[in-house]
């Protein structure tokens, strides 16, 4: 699912090519896409757009006359830039903004379509979508200390909640831990002011060394590449591979839809956290350390 740097570089792709430009037709191909029905979508066209932010993991056009377009990308969901008037993907397309000078496509390459729009009118029907987590970009320690500990839960779960931190998600909580040396498994009412404030540091230098990184390798022209394994990351999606720092074979756990990858050397003192499936399978013969794992030839 794309995060907050991806989504900010998004915005900064977007911003030169649409910001002060009428839209010239909303072309809709999938009946699911829309979650609205009021305003309708026959009403977009001819409206500019003046304003483009985030909402947590959405993005949102604000058009004039107090109309806002919100997209969510979900987690197959990306944004093409495209030739005036180009045609939609058969499979995957979902919808088209058209303006004067080119298209911007929404595709999904997922059968469950969860990618959305939502058409808007007025600033309280825009909040009604707000999760209500806070910027960690401009949270200070305090406040971030606040939210993190507001409910008891393990760290993994807590940063990946939008309800407490705007656009953080599976990708970059796991890059967040490893550069804070903590376990995803750590439970938020039991850290240390030192563990939060090392936790609220590197939110803040890896969310932000990201966003600088993505928007420098697009170089001005339109993100194509838009993904959660990134060359670069330290632990997510490097399933035994070796940690950039010590070295040591990138372990995971798996859950529902998700995975957490971390390094148990540097975040969980040489103990291997067990994976639901794999530990209930395996029973008293799950590795619970790091030599374990390597004796047993499954590292």
């Amino acid at each position: 699912m794309p995060e907050l740097p991806d989504i900010e570089t998004y915005l900064a792709a977007l911003a030169p090519r649409v910001l002060g430009r009428p839209i010239a037709a909303l072309r809709i191909r999938s009946p699911f896409v829309l979650r609205t029905v009021d305003p309708p979508a026959a009403s977009v066209p001819g409206h500019v757009v003046q304003t483009l932010r985030r909402l947590g993991k959405r993005i949102v056009f604000g058009l004039d006359d107090d109309l806002f377009l919100v997209i969510h990308l979900m987690v197959a969901g990306r944004l093409k830039w495209k030739a005036p008037g180009a045609a939609l993907p058969t499979r995957i397309g979902l919808l088209a903004l058209d303006f004067e000078s080119a298209s911007l496509l929404l595709t999904e390459v997922s059968k469950k379509q969860r990618a959305s729009l939502h058409i808007l009118r007025g600033p309280e029907a825009l909040k009604q979508l707000d999760p209500g987590g806070i910027d960690v970009l401009t949270a200070d320690v305090r406040t971030f200390g606040a939210t993190l500990t507001l409910e008891n839960h393990t760290l993994k779960r807590a940063l990946t909640d939008p309800r407490l931190f705007s656009g953080i998600g599976n990708a970059y909580s796991d890059e967040i831990l490893f550069a804070a040396r903590l376990s995803p498994l750590a439970l938020t009412s039991r850290l240390s002011e030192a563990e939060i404030a090392r936790l609220h540091k590197a939110t803040r230098e890896t969310l932000t060394t990201w966003t600088e990184r993505l928007k420098a390798r697009a170089g001005g022209d339109f993100p194509e590449k838009v993904t959660a394994f990134r060359e670069g990351m330290a632990v997510h999606g490097r399933f035994r591979k070796p940690c950039p720092d010590c070295g040591a074979p990138i372990q995971r756990i798996r859950y529902a839809e998700n995975e957490v990858n971390y390094c148990p050397k540097c975040q969980t003192g040489g103990r291997v956290l067990a994976d639901r499936a794999m530990s209930r399978l395996l029973k008293e013969d799950w590795p619970r350390s790091l030599e374990e794992l390597e004796a047993r030839g499954m590292a």
